[in-house]
């Protein structure tokens, strides 16, 4: 097979296919579709965080017209779903068991207890109110620290609290602690966030003629139609999902949201169901990003020389342990950051509470982490009375080096390049703009994986098909969560097989109509579904151009394909659409379904963590100026830069997109973004009282593509997704702490705690 060498799509400013529809409003969402004869569901959620379920009553609700079914637990027929950590034991072991409906107990305030299937909104709302549920008030436990004392209370009765455990072994710690100049030890806090997206968790279900149930959701898991079919009891071949276009995930929709509920009802009635929840369900109920608390302890030489890193990672887990062991792992890889220490001591744990379930959020726990390890790059840097840029560039990893768990990087560390891209452009820090104003300027680097967990053995699946008249149509189960999966596929077909993209359709996220292309989750769909396509487009171009081949009398290494026809060096032609008639007129395949594995691995060592865990991680750094109000405690973000190493650019429109995205998500979780739990209940309903960044919030913001062409993607891609976020936060925070002085080391930095910080200070 040929290999390409001159990119004329790759690299390339592009339009995205669907652009101009979603620009003009035309694109349809999960809650833009109806069917006739079309019902409503409503969920009836907990009163407590935590209490016995002693009688459920729905006589009443079921008696009022309009109402079609109430469910409970009883009614589903497979309510329990174990999630089995211990599917990789050596990991693990622990196995949660997530209720579908309530069951003998309530765990956290806003738990499902049951179901409603109305007529109308209205009439559903008041047969939720209409349900007699008897609780009897259980203790509860909110802090991770004490849910972890073998006295706390149980969420899962007769087990512990701590759902996980990881531990990183590297080198002699002690031995490294003694050859110290300085030892540094802090701790940090990360609040709960929630996903924000614009568009809240919404679909509608309905029975097929044949009997079975297709569900039209707003997802980022197709798959989770084999969930859905254990729970209704029947085979997973009578499921069907399908995901439009996603009004944003950032993982939220990684877990199931409203799937489960959708398809009990529709089964039951026999009727389309709709459920869209509200943003006040969405933000009091539904999973937010894990909060960590963390302990650092760095040893450090006179000359800046990292020998010894200690740290303690404890996640709040929620009342189901749903994906956190899986963020813990991530977090605990992250734990040190992209930095060469020869001696590593890393404890993790995730931990049970009656808080509403955590779950995966963008940069899956990568971010929690660095945001702990960058504040502490920068206190250490203060202790020894050395530039933090420059403490930073001594201990950078680059290619070659050995990594915390063991894993020798062998691919490109750009970070040397990307901190002085982000620093040229950032240039001196400015002089304050008032004399009741502070000024400070913060850098942090970090790292996030692409592809998932190499020992789950990850594989992607996408199909490409040359139509007779020279189009070309993909089918791949992608999801597209709005940041141009699709669109970076049909990009690289249209590479590959020279087809603009005008004349390329991509069918995309329908488990019955398209090969089964894995999660859009772990920034891995351009690398899996991606290097999938690629294989696909690369097996038609093969055949088409042994055609060509034959037809020219040449061999097929002199020929190119461009402007939609295969040529010859001497000047022959063939267009496209002649070669494809051409080949099915002899029985050649113009279609290939290509299937991408990812490399595989043994689980890591449980004792010392050492063992390849991520197929290849994306670096980079962000830099940010700041100014504060000192009356007032207000920041105000003026600056941002930041410079990634993206292996090769697909689309450079695109991930700048990304870049600005993170930057905006990465001001709100530094500042302001706090749902705010109060022995369980979330304070923040509405967006009035979680407060995101918006346009008024977001600076200027310079992002920088750097390529050095050695990803592990299509065309030696990396992925970006999560990893722009991922040094923002602590970007902003060590400028804050520049400005100030003194550091805040506990999320969201508020007016408040700046205010406070300035008079302890005075």
């Amino acid at each position: 097979m040929d290999v390409i060498k001159e990119f004329k799509v790759i690299g390339k400013r592009l339009p995205s296919h669907d652009a101009v529809e979603k620009a003009t409003g035309q694109t349809k969402y999960a809650d833009d579709f109806a069917l006739p004869g079309m019902i409503y569901g409503k969920i009836l959620r907990a009163k407590y965080p935590h209490a016995r379920i002693k009688r459920i009553d729905t006589s009443k609700a079921e008696k009022l017209d309009g109402v079609y079914c109430v469910l409970t637990h009883k009614d589903v027929p497979n309510n329990a779903i174990i999630s089995r950590f211990g599917q990789t034991r050596a990991v693990g072991g622990f196995e949660g068991v997530y209720r579908v409906l309530a069951e003998g107990k309530v765990r956290y305030y806003g738990e499902p207890v049951a179901l409603v299937a109305a007529e109308t909104e209205e009439i559903a709302e008041k047969a939720i109110d209409l349900i007699e549920v008897e609780y009897e008030e259980l203790e509860g436990v909110f802090d991770p620290r004490e849910a972890m004392d073998p006295k706390a209370p149980k969420i899962e009765d007769g087990k512990s609290n701590v759902v996980a455990r990881f531990k990183i072994r590297k080198g002699d710690v002690a031995k490294g602690f003694a050859e110290a100049d300085v030892i540094v030890e802090n701790e940090y806090m990360s609040q709960f966030i929630d996903h924000a997206y614009l568009e809240p968790e919404a679909g509608v279900a309905w029975v097929e003629d044949d009997g079975s149930i297709t569900i039209r959701v707003s997802t980022q898991v197709i798959e989770h139609y084999r969930e859905i079919a254990h729970v209704l009891g029947i085979p997973e071949s009578r499921v069907r999902v399908i995901t439009p276009k996603i009004g944003g995930g950032f993982g939220g929709k990684e877990d199931i949201t409203v799937e489960y509920y959708l398809a009990l009802l529709a089964w039951k009635t026999g009727r389309p169901v709709k459920i869209v929840q509200t943003r006040e369900e969405s933000l009091s109920f539904r999973s937010k990003r894990h909060p960590y608390k963390f302990k650092y302890k760095t040893g450090v030489k006179k000359d800046g020389t990292i020998v010894a890193v200690e740290a303690e990672l404890i996640s709040d887990a929620g009342a189901y342990m749903t994906l956190s062991p899986w963020v813990l792992l991530y977090s605990t890889v992250n734990a040190i950051g992209p930095y060469n220490v020869p001696n590593v001591k890393v404890d993790s744990y995730t931990v049970l509470t009656n808080h509403p379930p955590s779950g995966a959020y963008r940069t899956f726990g990568a971010g929690q982490a660095c945001v702990a390890y960058e504040q502490q790059m920068d206190e250490v840097a203060k202790k020894l009375g050395m530039d933090p840029v420059e403490f930073r560039k001594k201990n950078y990893l680059k290619k070659g080096d050995t990594m915390a768990n063991g894993w020798k990087i062998p691919n490109t560390v750009a970070l040397h390049e990307t901190t002085d891209l982000v620093l040229k452009y950032l240039g001196k820090k400015p002089k304050p703009s008032g004399p009741k104003k502070l000024v400070g300027m913060g850098i942090a680097s970090g790292m996030c994986s692409y592809g998932r967990m190499i020992f789950l053995h990850d594989t992607s699946r996408s199909k490409v098909r040359l139509e007779l008249d020279g189009s070309v149509t993909i089918e791949c189960g992608v999801q597209d969560v709005g940041a141009g999966q699709e669109a970076s596929l049909c990009q690289i077909v249209s590479e590959v097989l020279g087809v603009p993209l005008k004349k390329i359709r991509i069918i995309s996220g329908d488990t019955a109509a398209t090969p089964i292309a894995g999660t859009t989750t772990a920034t891995r769909q351009l690398y899996m579904s991606g290097n999938a396509t690629y294989l696909a487009a690369m097996k038609v171009r093969d055949n088409i151009l042994t055609k060509a081949s034959e037809i020219f009398g040449v061999d097929k290494s002199e020929l190119i394909i461009e402007d939609e026809k295969i040529k010859t060096k001497d000047g022959k032609s063939i267009s496209l659409r002649d070669i494809a008639v051409a080949c099915a007129a002899d029985g050649v395949e113009l279609f290939c379904e290509a299937q991408f594995n990812a490399p595989f691995g043994e689980v890591p060592d449980p004792e010392t963590g050492q063992g390849r865990v991520f197929p290849d991680f994306t670096y980079g750094t962000t830099g940010a100026i700041v100014e504060i109000d000192t009356e007032t405690g207000e920041v105000e973000v003026k600056k941002i830069a930041s410079a990634f190493d993206v292996g090769t650019a697909i689309n450079p429109m695109r991930v700048e997109g990304q870049i600005e995205g993170g930057a905006a998500m990465g001001i709100g979780w530094a500042l302001t973004e706090d749902v705010k739990f109060e022995k369980g209940i979330a304070k923040a309903q509405s967006f009035a009282e979680y407060i995101i960044a918006t346009a008024v919030d977001v600076p200027e913001i310079k992002s920088i593509i750097v390529e050095n062409h050695d990803g592990l993607g299509p065309f030696g891609a990396r992925g970006v997704g999560e990893v722009v976020l991922a040094p923002v936060p602590p970007a902003v925070i060590n400028a804050v702490a520049d400005a100030l002085g003194k550091r805040i080391k506990e999320l969201p930095i508020t007016g408040e705690r700046i205010l406070l910080a300035l008079r302890e200070k005075s």
